[in-house]
């Protein structure tokens, strides 16, 4: 097989790169030529040692020719699904719901309840405020409503309301004894003149006097005789709110200069009953209503009492004044509060709403 030569026609580099010829003593001669001004594609360059591709790494070739690194394409070792268990994040897949059925909501029992505790405070709530805008009842308002009710009883009421024919004392009497009281006489209602003396008189004035009711009872055996009084004054709430803590503050209640007058009815066993037979009284200061209510006893047959005592200390144990002795103190203050009382019930039906 004859050689081309390199000088012949068509005796440029081959499709290879490679050419052969006649060397000295007729050898064949090898070369390695150039690229030639003719050549279109890059050709392939040895690659020195140490400088070959790394395992895991992509290489890419530059226009030149020279091999270039690219950005590693090896996985995070964090997030690889080749790193070690510990590292690995453990991912669990639910089975798909192919059913087609409505997906449920699972909702705790604590959520439930406290739903529940909230529906229902709201509806409490509503129903305070719905119950409150009917009724009319709105706090401030209502309580003036109720008072000034209250200050209109005295036409209102029916007599035997205010001061009934019998009343009954459970356990009023002295050592908790029972206790009957009959009434003997009704006062006509009228102004204040009558009903108290100066002085006290002056104390009650900065509430002014409406009307005074009065009534006089005596006990079963008729040896005692006792006035209760009704005072509905023209104050409003903070009138009577200070009437009442001057009282308190001054113990005007306790003083024998300040008693209440009372009411003696001719033809009765209260006809001997005046101002110098007072032997015991109480009288106190309302504040849900405008009223002053009081009462003062006395004996039946008219003897005098030189040194009366309030109520509130003739009830005490041990007490040894003839007042207490005679429980005088009890009649006055078992009656008062029985007719305050029965007056509290007539203000609470005066003020209710129709259902």
């Amino acid at each position: 097989m004859t050689g081309v030569e390199s000088g012949s026609p068509g005796g440029g580099a081959g499709a290879f790169g490679a050419a052969a010829g006649s060397g000295p003593g007729g050898s064949p001669r090898r070369e390695v030529p150039g690229e030639g001004p003719s050549e279109t594609t890059t050709r392939l360059r040895p690659v020195p040692p140490g400088t070959g591709p790394v395992p895991g790494r992509a290489w890419a070739w530059s226009p030149a020719g020279s091999a270039r690194p690219e950005r590693p394409a090896a996985p995070d070792p964090a997030r690889s699904w080749s790193s070690t268990p510990a590292a690995r994040p453990v991912v669990s897949f639910a089975e798909p719901d192919v059913s087609g059925a409505p997906r449920r909501l699972h909702v705790g029992a604590r959520t439930v309840a406290a739903a529940a505790c909230l529906v229902l405070g709201l509806g409490l709530l509503g129903g305070a405020l719905t119950g409150s805008w009917l009724t009319g009842d709105g706090g401030d308002d209502g309580v003036r409503t109720a008072y000034t009710t209250a200050g209109t009883l005295w036409h209102s009421l029916p007599v035997d309301d205010l001061f009934p024919p019998t009343v009954q004392g459970k356990d009023a009497g002295p050592g908790g004894a029972d206790r009957t009281w009959t009434r003997i006489a009704v006062a006509p209602d009228s102004g204040c003149a009558q009903g108290f003396d100066p002085l006290l008189r002056r104390i009650l004035a900065p509430v002014g006097c409406r009307r005074l009711l009065r009534a006089t009872y005596t006990d079963a055996t008729q040896s005692h005789v006792t006035t209760v009084g009704l005072l509905f004054t023209k104050a409003d709430p903070a009138a009577m709110s200070a009437l009442a803590a001057r009282f308190r503050a001054e113990h005007l209640d306790r003083r024998a200069d300040l008693m209440p007058r009372p009411y003696a009815a001719a033809g009765t066993a209260a006809a001997g009953f005046g101002d110098r037979q007072r032997a015991a009284w109480t009288l106190s200061v309302r504040t849900d209503a405008p009223v002053v209510a009081y009462a003062v006893s006395g004996w039946a047959d008219a003897r005098t009492v030189d040194a009366p005592q309030p109520a509130a200390d003739a009830v005490r144990s041990g007490a040894a004044t003839a007042p207490a002795q005679a429980g005088l103190g009890h009649e006055a203050m078992g009656l008062a509060d029985r007719i305050g009382t029965r007056l509290s019930r007539s203000i609470g039906r005066a003020t209710e709403k129709p259902a």
